[in-house]
């Protein structure tokens, strides 16, 4: 294990070494895992953020290493952290629909999203004063921290797409059922699959698409396998929980390293929801044109095939919740969740596209009454 030293140089009074020494030993390094490659901005700016900010809020009385792939990664993140081998990582709940069914409910309504830092602020909000989903983390030995979101999905191809009728009959990667539901409802073959092989995918002809964030050309070297990008707005991805940290790391820290680790998770999360959400967007628009990848606008069908399938959709999504899952009154969780995404909506209308301010905004409006020393007990 490694530390930064305390001291550039060499303190020589005996009472000043023996402080640095003391305090040295008294920093804690924190097993953290990304779970995706280090071009993905969960991986920088999210967990880089997030390490270097808890370092600061601290004192340096917690750090972290950052954990490759090759030791945990999205699909065996819940086994990762229930065994303590990861102690704070990228938990996406989308993987695990029966664990989750109440932070899915609200996770899976990606048609929603229309700005992404409002909606990594509403989930955030939801989940923290949901009861129901505290006690499902709670089963698998998770303490919530926050959560971000992507810009707007799009339609990434190989084949060109503006119509219904291009879509029908291509199969397209999905990311989660709302998106798989669409893709029925549309005529497209959806498949799930781990966004980490969509470029093999891709490139065998495995399919002929993914409903993704433009961002992924970047974040997965998409730009040597795709053709078009179709320029509709799908909704954002936000069932995330940015830093899930394990139960027993989490009761261990105190009220003070708790609420620190929070709002250095706040702050990661509203810093990786301005970089995958807004600037990653745009320069890989900018990747798009140099690759020869052609940026097609959607017509009028695809575009009015949207609403339609929302406002089916949020009826279908509460009464399969409650039916295939027991989550009880997903209908009115639904209106709440809607309730908070418009209030989001408004508060990020007056911060803006800042990072820090939307984050300032997150822990005056969600965190400033929660009692550390018992929230995630």
């Amino acid at each position: 294990m490694t530390h930064r030293p305390l001291f550039k140089t060499l303190a020589i009074a005996v009472t000043v070494g023996s402080l640095a020494l003391a305090t040295h030993a008294q920093a804690r390094e924190l097993r953290m895992a990304p779970g995706v490659p280090p071009a993905h901005p969960a991986y920088d700016p999210m967990f880089t953020e997030f390490a270097e900010r808890l370092e600061e809020k601290t004192d340096g009385g917690l750090t972290g290493t950052l954990l490759g792939t090759e030791v945990a990664n999205i699909g065996n993140m819940r086994n990762a952290i229930r065994s303590g081998l990861v102690e704070a990582g990228l938990f996406l709940p989308a993987y695990f629909p029966a664990d989750l069914p109440e932070i899915n409910l609200v996770g899976d309504l990606a048609f929603l999203g229309t700005t992404p830092h409002a909606m990594g602020a509403a989930v955030t909000e939801y989940i923290v004063t949901c009861a129901e989903c505290q006690a499902e983390l709670r089963e698998l030995g998770i303490v919530y921290s926050s959560s971000h979101a992507s810009d707007l999905y799009r339609i990434l191809s190989t084949e060109p797409v503006r119509s219904l009728d291009d879509l029908r009959g291509l199969r397209m990667r999905v990311g989660g059922p709302q998106y798989s539901r669409w893709a029925e409802s549309v005529g497209l073959t959806p498949a799930t699959m781990s966004v980490g092989e969509t470029y093999e995918s891709l490139s065998q002809g495995v399919i002929e698409g993914t409903i993704a964030s433009i961002a992924d050309i970047i974040s997965f070297r998409l730009d040597d396998v795709l053709n078009y990008v179709t320029d509709i707005e799908l909704g954002t991805f936000h069932s995330t929980i940015s830093h899930a940290i394990g139960q027993r790391t989490w009761e261990t820290l105190s009220a003070e390293e708790r609420e620190a680790m929070i709002h250095a998770s706040v702050e990661a999360s509203a810093a990786i929801t301005q970089r995958w959400g807004y600037e990653m967007a745009d320069e890989a628009r900018e990747i798009a044109a140099e690759s020869g990848i052609e940026l097609l606008e959607p017509e009028q069908d695809l575009l009015d095939a949207i609403p339609v399938f929302l406002e089916e959709d949020l009826v279908y999504a509460a009464e399969q919740a409650e039916s295939r899952y027991g989550v009880e009154d997903a209908e009115s969780k639904i209106e709440r969740f809607q309730a908070l995404v418009d209030k989001w909506t408004e508060i990020v209308e007056e911060t803006g596209d800042d990072p820090e301010a939307v984050a300032e905004a997150m822990k005056r409006e969600i965190w400033s009454d929660v009692d550390f020393a018992a929230y995630g007990s």
